[in-house]
């Protein structure tokens, strides 16, 4: 059986998050049997140091350090909610050591790690891997950045299919095709991740497997004003709509701003 696509409409009533009108998106085959338990590692950064080319994309360039810090949060929050409703997806594990973030995913229900100190993205995943292999070391482990407010479960569902099927690692480049978005070990695969600058390539170099299939919420990741813009076209969650929805009487680039999590959450 051939691949199937859906159209959708965002429906707000019901808090669901849908592709925009038009957006086809790969469907999970029905039938499909994945017995591998899958865990997912989501790594976030400080606030203070995350998304510093995004600074001013939720209040029209003013730079408000609260707009900025609620945008990056609500990016991350989406990006979890999906990964929390994919059927394939065992346990969704943050890994972010910024307290504020911590207790906003507390709120949702997110459990959430601190990375070894000193240590940066892949050293982080590396260590939260090395937890979930010893909690269950049948189960694969899968890390994918918090910047994909426009995923669907069903995407991510589909991509953890065919990386297992792949039987080794594989990983998900994004719409660029030089960044990755997902990468996926089986059990007895170390992760090994290799995120940073290139790391489609690096990854592949290091023998990962790319996956092909059409899922375009899962490649557009979000670190620029435009790839904001290509997320809002796809259809964004519901906490990133939110959050660029917020009256911009709310907002002044004079103030002294302390972040509090009831202006972010």
């Amino acid at each position: 059986m051939g691949a199937r696509f859906f159209d959708y409409t965002f429906d707000y009533t019901l808090r669901r998050v849908f592709p925009a009108p038009g957006v086809q998106v790969q469907s999970p085959r029905v039938g499909d049997h994945v017995k591998v338990p899958v865990d997912l590692l989501l790594p976030i950064k400080p606030l203070a140091r995350a998304k510093t080319r995004l600074r001013g994309a939720a209040d029209h360039g003013a730079g408000d350090p609260t707009a900025h810090a609620r945008l990056v949060v609500a990016l991350a929050r989406d990006t979890i909610a999906a990964a929390a409703g994919a059927s394939l997806v065992r346990r969704t594990v943050a890994i972010c050591t910024d307290r504020l973030v911590c207790r906003i995913l507390a709120d949702d229900g997110i459990e959430a790690i601190a990375g070894e100190p000193g240590g940066g993205i892949n050293s982080a995943l590396q260590y939260g891997e090395t937890l979930l292999r010893a909690a269950d070391p049948t189960t694969a482990v899968a890390a994918m950045p918090a910047d994909l407010p426009a995923l669907r479960p069903s995407e991510l569902d589909c991509a953890v299919r065919d990386a297992l099927a792949t039987g080794g690692r594989a990983f998900c480049a994004d719409q660029a095709r030089t960044g990755t978005t997902l990468l996926l070990a089986p059990p007895g695969h170390p992760l090994d991740p290799r995120f940073g600058t290139g790391s489609a390539a690096a990854h592949q170099a290091s023998g990962a497997r790319p996956l092909t299939g059409r899922w375009p919420g899962l490649r557009c990741d979000v670190d620029t004003a435009a790839d904001l813009a290509r997320a809002h076209e796809l259809g964004l969650g519901r906490f990133t709509h939110d959050a660029l929805h917020v009256h911009a009487a709310n907002i002044s680039p004079r103030r002294k701003f302390t972040v509090h999590p009831c202006d972010i959450a």
